[in-house]
């Protein structure tokens, strides 16, 4: 049926009718007073979701220009960074500052692995020089669907004094808590069309005092990231440059729907979805990626697909018969794994779906080695309870 399409990935994530409708509206000149109030408004909003008194500056791009935009006010040509990479957006990290002429440090996992915190604690222990400038991590690994304790790194960040902690946390945001002040996180980068439940189009960064300070250290040439050009804009009521006026319009509605609900209920359901949705595949006898389960993401599922079947056939059979959009592997997973999202706008009634439609294509596909129902049955078991 035409137009009937459900997004079950990761991102882009399902965007509510009233953010649409206000996209809808004509767009109003962005030095006017009119403009001015919206922005204060998301100012607060996006203060109150990173749980911070710093600055969140918004740029007309996506996730990854966030995080281009935190590397290149915050660091200089040469210097030292440990980066985590445990899945393709560490990899764009550490690719990015590589790129960039930094002296980049790889501390690696297997894809669906957490990151090993001890490595990170032993390593910024031992740097007595303080030649170690930023920690640059990714919370919420979308391509493996593995969560990382971002936490404990930071903290052995703050003890070692000089390094930034540097965050992704592009599918983490809206989904788990990410206490930037109590955490002391620097740099906490995002885009807009995962949990913030808005079109691709804005990336976020919220940026500590000391990143500010080290933004005046910075070697790196910018001008449309420049940290210092958009707070001086941020504290006169404007943006540097044009803002995307009507995804403006479409924030201010979904940052006021999530206030509405709350964080811990947020991150609440986020838990709960994600509990329900791996209790699902795991009754039609798939297994998961992460390892171990406890640090899997409440934003996105990785799932194996079962022996003898490719996930790209399963996903594309699920579409076709269903337009259920599942997201595929990335890099040497293509093909192996599928991954479900539950992140920003979804409900239960999406779970039960996807999982209902999951188990009939498994059966079109010669693959039935579960009972009937047992999908439903194992979600509905932890959807039912309060």
């Amino acid at each position: 049926m035409k137009d009937k399409l459900m997004l079950m990935i990761p991102g882009p994530t399902p965007v509510p009718e009233s953010a649409l409708l206000a996209m809808a509206r004509g767009p109003i000149e962005h030095r006017s007073q009119e403009f001015s109030a919206i922005l204060e408004e998301v100012t607060e909003g996006l203060r109150w979701l990173h749980q911070t008194t710093s600055d969140v500056f918004v740029f007309a791009c996506s996730g990854t220009g966030a995080m281009e935009a935190g590397i290149l006010n915050t660091l200089s040509p040469g210097e030292r960074v440990l980066v985590g990479v445990n899945g393709k957006f560490g990899e764009r990290w550490a690719e990015m500052s590589e790129q960039f002429g930094l002296q980049c440090e790889r501390i690696e996992t297997p894809w669906g692995v957490p990151y090993p915190v001890e490595v990170f604690q032993e390593k910024l222990a031992a740097d007595r020089e303080k030649t170690i400038k930023a920690v640059i991590l990714t919370h919420s690994e979308t391509s493996s669907g593995v969560a990382n304790d971002v936490q404990a790194i930071a903290a052995a960040a703050r003890e070692h004094g000089e390094a930034l902690v540097i965050v992704d946390a592009v599918t983490s945001l809206g989904a788990m808590p990410v206490p930037m002040d109590e955490w002391g996180l620097d740099v906490v980068a995002s885009g807009s069309q995962k949990g913030y439940m808005i079109p691709p189009g804005l990336g976020f960064v919220a940026v500590s005092p000391r990143a500010m300070a080290a933004a005046e250290r910075s070697r790196f040439p910018k001008y449309y990231w420049s940290f210092k050009l958009a707070q001086k804009a941020l504290r006169q009521g404007t943006t540097p440059f044009t803002p995307a006026v009507n995804l403006f319009y479409a924030l201010q509605v979904t940052l006021r729907l999530m206030r509405a609900e709350g964080l811990e209920a947020i991150c609440r359901r986020h838990a709960r979805l994600a509990q329900a949705t791996r209790a699902g595949v795991k009754a039609l006898g798939l297994k998961l990626l992460v390892n171990p389960e406890s640090a899997a993401s409440p934003s996105v599922t990785a799932v194996l697909a079962p022996e003898g079947i490719n996930a790209d056939t399963l996903r594309s059979t699920l579409k076709k018969r269903f337009d259920i959009a599942l997201a595929a592997g990335q890099d040497h997973l293509k093909g192996k794994i599928f991954r479900i999202g539950h992140l920003g706008f979804v409900s239960d009634r999406d779970i039960l779906t996807t999982l209902a439609a999951l188990e009939s294509t498994l059966h079109t596909l010669g693959y039935g080695d579960f009972p009937p129902g047992a999908a439903i049955k194992a979600a509905e078991e932890i959807l039912a309870s309060p």
